[in-house]
């Protein structure tokens, strides 16, 4: 089976199954919660649910210290349930993605446990391990801050082995052939359960060599082929995102010259420059990585994002850039963490301001690649920050003003629920926001069925188009002989531009405002002049009617 490249123009919504919702009443999220919900979902114009991990863990690391890939945690329910939603999601159109963390296993995982007990264990060499602590043990944490080392001592092994996270996940040696072919199986199992795809979790700390004699890891990229080859055998249509934040002059390794490994990369380098251009109000950086990342092969795709489940991470930006992104969004260093990246979600980051809110997702949806959503943005939730770490974005999904924000009927949430100030789930909930035609739950639904309609921007090329004011971001997308334009306005000043027709592509007198009746037609000198309010955005279709029925008989 040919893929048929359905997630060029997908709509990927991330959650986390433990915070959405809570059908059993024990405080948790489950499988039969989420069920109940995908019609919500559904009909905000969600095509792709990206769950976050649900496999059995001890639950120390968010569920990223998996202790058994080929189970559900019986807090989640049970693999009937996790199948019971794959066949409802499916019949509603949905496909679903889950998180393929690799790169390690909980210290509790059967494999951990054999091999440290055992010297002559199969799986000892499924890790990797040091008689001495290497020199380099205080280099390359992902935690800096909060980890202390690479390297940590286990008293029953009586070595050391290696763990790039923290040190109760301790790294799978992934250059062992018999651990590539139970990655192998892993995929294979959970595609036959109906999952379309896996987010692979730290693509580059994957392919890497690992060892205590490593000084410079060599990535293997070969790997990510070898992924991709069993899921085109098993089921074609099945895909890789990958988490791997690069340069952009690496990219190609990880997507392949033909498009042979892995199918999508999320692009980070767009990420952060596009919030240092939210932040000064500056395009120029933001289009300068918009052309770093431009070369992929056709069947290759980037997923954006807004923000994560992580830390927006601002380790690409100069020093410059990421001090003047911490003042306008984290000017408080408990905002911030890991010295590189900001802990907040996005609506408290904004001010709540419904603008910039708008603005931010118009350039999610109309910047080159598939959108991917966080659960709970579409109404603007907000964050705890008296919560460690990551936790604070992580609070569970406000549902109504029921308490418990109708997440659930136990008398204690799993995560503590926002309640009280302006963003508790008294004033900010689905509730509420389905019944106010003007709320941002209803605009993103409109936005989102609107950005289904333009394949332009999945499929097509794009142009930056040249403005005097670098305030301004205007881009053109061209698809099979149709033309869409999309302006925005990154500062708080109202600004009028001007746009010669000759330069917006066949038809460009006419431009039709595909989100309101604020249409445009060229001035007699062949101009547009639009006026854009502060943090203004316009989406058009280049062409008016006569044009289009002009190409229609052609």
């Amino acid at each position: 089976m040919i893929n048929d490249l359905w997630y060029k123009n997908a709509v990927v919504y991330c959650l986390s199954v433990e915070t959405f919702m809570d059908a059993n009443g024990d405080g948790c999220g489950d499988f039969e919660g989420l069920t109940r919900r995908l019609d919500y979902l559904h009909g905000l114009g969600i095509t792709t649910l990206w769950l976050m991990p649900f496999q059995t863990s001890p639950g120390r690391d968010d569920g990223y210290d998996v202790s058994d890939y080929y189970n559900v945690d019986p807090r989640f329910g049970t693999l009937g349930d996790f199948v019971e939603f794959t066949h409802a999601a499916s019949q509603r159109g949905m496909r679903v993605l889950i998180d393929l963390v690799v790169n390690h296993t909980s210290d509790q995982h059967p494999w951990f446990q054999a091999a440290r007990k055992d010297p002559d264990s199969p799986y000892r060499d499924w890790y990797v391990w040091a008689d001495k602590k290497p020199a380099n043990a205080g280099e390359g944490m992902v935690f800096p801050g909060v980890q202390k080392s690479t390297w940590s001592f286990d008293k029953v092994a009586k070595c050391w082995y290696f763990h790039r996270f923290y040190d109760f996940q301790p790294d799978l040696n992934t250059s062992n052939r018999h651990v590539q072919a139970e990655i192998l199986k892993i995929m294979g199992f959970w595609t036959q359960l109906g999952v379309s795809g896996f987010r692979m979790d730290a693509v580059p700390f994957v392919i890497s060599r690992k060892g205590a004699d490593v000084a410079r890891p060599a990535p293997q990229y070969d790997m990510l082929r070898e992924f991709r080859e069993l899921l085109q055998w098993r089921q074609g249509q099945a895909i890789i995102i990958g988490e791997a934040n690069v340069l952009p002059r690496i990219n190609m390794q990880y997507f392949g010259d033909e498009g042979e490994r892995i199918h999508m990369m999320f692009n980070f380098h767009v990420n952060q420059h596009l919030f240092y251009a939210l932040a000064s109000g500056d395009s120029r950086p933001l289009v300068k990585a918009l052309e770093a990342t431009r070369p992929r092969p056709a069947t290759s795709q980037w997923g954006l994002f807004l923000r994560n489940h992580d830390e927006l991470d601002l380790g690409r930006l100069t020093a410059a850039q990421r001090e003047q992104v911490f003042a306008a969004f984290a000017p408080d260093k408990h905002m911030q963490l890991y010295d590189r990246g900001i802990r907040r979600r996005l609506a408290p980051m904004l001010g709540s301001d419904r603008r910039r809110l708008e603005l931010a997702y118009s350039l999610l949806l109309t910047l080159p690649g598939t959108p991917v959503l966080r659960y709970g943005d579409e109404i603007g939730m907000g964050d705890d920050l008296s919560l460690p770490e990551r936790n604070c974005a992580r609070t569970p999904m406000q549902w109504s003003t029921e308490p418990h924000a109708g997440f659930t009927a136990a008398g204690k949430p799993v995560r503590p629920v926002i309640s009280g100030g302006a963003y508790g789930y008294e004033h900010v909930n689905v509730a509420a926001q389905r019944r106010d035609p003007d709320s941002l739950l209803n605009w993103t639904e409109r936005a989102l069925r609107m950005r289904q309609e333009i394949p332009e921007v999945s499929w097509g090329s794009f142009k930056v188009l040249p403005q005097a004011k670098s305030s301004v971001l205007v881009m053109r997308y061209d698809w099979r002989n149709n033309f869409v334009l999309f302006v925005h306005n990154l500062v708080a000043d109202p600004l009028e531009i001007e746009l010669a027709a000759g330069t917006i592509g066949e038809g460009g007198e006419h431009l039709i405002n595909l989100l309101s009746e604020d249409h445009s037609e060229a001035e007699a000198s062949g101009r547009h002049c639009i006026l854009l309010e502060p943090y203004g955005y316009r989406w058009f279709r280049v062409g008016g009617l006569d044009y289009l029925l002009k190409r229609s008989e052609v």
